[in-house]
């Protein structure tokens, strides 16, 4: 597990020691080469939100769509190509705007899982109260104003 962290977390940190331990994992545990393939691309991806400029940006995505999805890549790396190609003008789009749906995903996240701990409310009020308690502090006056259909 503590080898897989490594391999997950960005490499930006400049530590050689952890670089050293990082480079003999992948030579040592890999001898199809797949993983570490996998690994410089994961580490370009977030090269992408360094850029300043969109023209830039949105070369280097085309750049790494390019290069996942030769036929000698790993299958897992030529969908992540597919999947860059479909996803491409939403994803250099973060350029214009800055800003990312984590917080709607995140929010999504806390609803399922009030959902799932409360093995399923009958009364939706209910349900709403706790998905509010959960996410942070509800606003008690308004809570009452609104009403569903």
């Amino acid at each position: 597990m503590r080898n897989k962290r490594r391999l997950v977390h960005c490499s930006s940190n400049p530590d050689p020691l952890a670089q050293e331990r990082r480079s003999s994992l992948l030579e040592l545990g890999d001898p199809d080469g797949e993983v570490a393939i996998t690994y410089q691309v994961k580490e370009r991806l977030p090269d992408f939100y360094q850029h300043a400029h969109p023209r830039q940006a949105r070369q280097m995505v085309a750049e790494l769509v390019t290069h996942c999805l030769k036929p000698a890549m790993p299958p897992e790396i030529q969908r992540l190509g597919r999947t860059l190609t479909t996803w491409f003008g939403k994803i250099v789009n973060y350029h214009l705007a800055h800003t990312s749906n984590g917080p709607t995903e995140a929010l999504n996240n806390h609803i399922k899982r009030v959902k799932r701990v409360g093995y399923g409310f009958r009364n939706f009020h209910n349900y709403r109260i706790r998905a509010l308690l959960y996410a942070g502090k509800p606003n008690w006056r308004l809570l009452k104003s609104i009403t569903i259909q």
